[in-house]
């Protein structure tokens, strides 16, 4: 049994893939709560599935792009889970999930764009064919600079209209979808390494002077 789950967006996704099909599929329900809502999902759809956490045989694990934060949480339980379970732990990047879904369900029938949420009024951008294979990205970029009539899915046509005014399903990436792209190997195995793209918005403070 393959667990997936993705960090990469305001909302946590959890999938269990019996090697056939998407058995459970959970998501939060409140934004920006990736550490108090992950592990509570992940118990939760084994429970529904029926297995307990030595049943599982590999973890996947979107890698983003996506914001410091929730990608830790989500890398550092996949390794964790990976390093007690002695199972393997694939990464995904966030964005192929999305064209997976994007091709699997037929939202456009030619190429096209991903483009989530970076903050500071910019995406996180890729291109893909219509088979959904990446072309290129993903960067980090500004909406304006890469203004397009071409179809995109993603949370940037929401936030980004002007620039992205052909939005198409989905908005964001599903857990079912990427472990249905590990299982039936429809997308790239990365290692379970968080892919920021930028420097995290916190900082170390300057070292204090001493009292003299």
């Amino acid at each position: 049994m393959l667990l997936a789950f993705d960090t990469a967006t305001q909302l946590v996704s959890v999938a269990l893939h019996d090697g056939e099909r998407v058995v459970v599929e959970l998501s939060s329900d409140q934004p920006m709560k990736h550490g108090e809502h992950l592990a509570p999902l992940i118990a939760r759809s084994l429970e529904e599935a029926g297995i307990v956490r030595q049943d599982l045989t590999a973890i996947a694990v979107g890698v983003g792009p996506g914001p410091f934060t929730g990608l830790r949480v989500g890398v550092v339980t996949a390794r964790t889970l990976g390093f007690v379970l002695d199972v393997p732990v694939y990464g995904v990047c966030s964005l192929d999930a999305v064209a997976l879904e994007v091709v699997a369900t037929r939202a456009t029938p030619g190429s096209f764009l991903v483009a989530t949420d970076a903050r500071r009024k910019e995406v996180y951008l890729a291109s893909y064919d219509a088979d959904g294979r990446r072309l290129e990205g993903p960067v980090v970029t500004r909406p304006a600079e890469v203004a397009t009539e071409v179809p995109v899915a993603g949370a940037g046509p929401e936030l980004y209209p002007d620039a992205f005014p052909h939005a198409i399903a989905p908005v964001r990436p599903g857990a079912g979808w990427l472990a249905a792209g590990v299982g039936s190997e429809l997308v790239e195995l990365l290692d379970p390494e968080p892919l920021y793209l930028r420097r995290p918005d916190a900082v170390a403070g300057a070292p204090r002077k001493p009292v003299s």
